[in-house]
């Protein structure tokens, strides 16, 4: 019974940091498009070449798509496991853009689902390599990830 309890407990933690990053998403694609847009100047120091938040797109599902291959588990961390992934942050994309329809000053976007969906790829593009993959499996190895 206590086992039972621990395994579902460490399910649950796996799950966290992808419930964490969409609820990020979800809040930042709430804002208003004139909210939205104040803070295009701050980023615009960190990075002075950028003039939209295309970029913004692809970082945020590239760091999905790897926080939902944590939830999933090992045995997602195949290629179809990896397409699997890709689809489920598109579908989350598609949930994300109908979202801003319903927010003033926004609108979905064709594009926006581009780059969600290259950033997804590229994530799992990147785990792929092995440096990456070997901090990927390290993580996975580790006493939560190997008990659930």
């Amino acid at each position: 019974m206590f086992l039972q309890r621990y395994k579902s407990f460490g399910l649950f933690l796996r799950w966290v940091p992808a419930l964490i990053w969409m609820t990020i998403i979800f809040l930042l694609s709430h804002q208003q498009g004139d909210e939205l847009h104040s803070f295009l100047p701050l980023f615009q120091k960190w990075f002075p070449g950028m003039i939209s938040f295309n970029w913004g797109h692809i970082v945020a599902y590239f760091i999905l798509s790897w926080v939902l291959l944590l939830g999933l588990g090992k045995n997602y961390n195949t290629f179809i496991g990896k397409v699997f992934v890709v689809s489920l942050c598109l579908l989350y994309g598609i949930t994300d853009e109908i979202h801003q329809s319903y927010i003033p000053g926004r609108t979905p976007e064709i594009l926006d689902l581009r780059n969600d969906t290259f950033g997804a790829a590229l994530g799992m593009v990147f785990i792929s390599i092995p440096p990456f993959k070997h901090l990927y499996s390290k993580l996975l190895s580790s006493y939560i990830y190997r008990n659930c």
